[in-house]
């Protein structure tokens, strides 16, 4: 918009600049003596337009941010006002803050309207952090079904003296034994000094009747089969290794006894394991 109205002002000049030097020459004329043969022959005064042009002139040099190229004072170069202040930097460039209100740093007017920002900003800011922690955690922790399964509880009222339950925990199988007294004195009797991982019962069970025990064979994972082997325990066909009543490691290949779970008695006929 300033190019369109710089360029109709510069076309107005040059026609004011045009129209003066058409007088002059034509004052210059008559006053050599040249007649005009005209019917109603008039004298013309000679204008003098130079204040009008000036006046033209300083408004283009408005417009164009007083920004001059060398060798052109007057008018506009092909380039546009803000092309040609950058290729050609000058000191006379005047901007205009009439209309910007400034305020030193630390005004005291403004000093609560900062804080304001600054701590709203800060709130926002812990908030999102505080949200993506949280985030993190839960989904780091386990689901639901996955708590579900992390305990089991057991009804041993239905087991017999002397027998033995298998229950899944975990995707593991679990042997629970009730075992009788003649299978508790058994388990206490034997030597620990001919045991390959001593252990005494004492330390296995919390309660001598029951005996919890996770149903994977210690060698190479496999699940040995209960009431079986030379021991009255458990026997692994898989490599032949051999498990007494208290579940130690007798006979074979396995390095270990049976693994103990976590588990504790809710009530006399209650147990959770997990």
């Amino acid at each position: 918009m300033l190019r369109v109205a710089g360029r109709r002002l510069f076309s107005l000049s040059q026609r004011s600049s045009t129209v003066s030097s058409l007088a002059l020459s034509r004052d210059h004329t008559l006053s050599d003596g040249v007649v005009d043969s005209s019917p109603s022959p008039r004298s013309v005064p000679s204008t003098d337009l130079s204040p009008f042009a000036s006046y033209h002139r300083s408004l283009m040099r408005g417009f164009s941010s007083q920004v001059l190229t060398q060798g052109n004072e007057v008018g506009f170069g092909s380039e546009p006002a803000t092309v040609e202040a950058v290729k050609t930097p000058n000191s006379k460039i005047v901007y205009d803050n009439h209309n910007h209100e400034r305020y030193p740093p630390g005004d005291p007017s403004k000093r609560a309207f900062a804080y304001f920002v600054l701590s709203g900003g800060r709130f926002v800011y812990a908030s999102v952090l505080r949200l993506l922690v949280l985030k993190l955690i839960v989904s780091m922790s386990a689901s639901k079904d996955v708590l579900a399964l992390a305990s089991l509880e057991v009804d041993l009222g239905s087991i017999e003296p002397g027998t033995t339950v298998t229950v899944k925990w975990r995707g593991k199988p679990v042997f629970i034994r009730r075992r009788t007294e003649d299978d508790i004195k058994l388990a206490n009797s034997v030597d620990l000094g001919s045991l390959r991982d001593p252990q005494e019962d004492s330390v296995r069970v919390k309660n001598p009747e029951w005996l919890v025990v996770v149903g994977v064979c210690t060698h190479l994972g496999c699940i040995p089969l209960p009431n079986a082997g030379d021991f009255g325990g458990w026997f692994c066909p898989c490599h032949g290794s051999h498990y007494d009543i208290s579940g130690r490691i007798r006979k074979g290949p396995a390095p270990y006894n049976l693994e103990v779970p976590t588990y504790s008695f809710l009530e006399e006929n209650k147990l959770l394991i997990g």
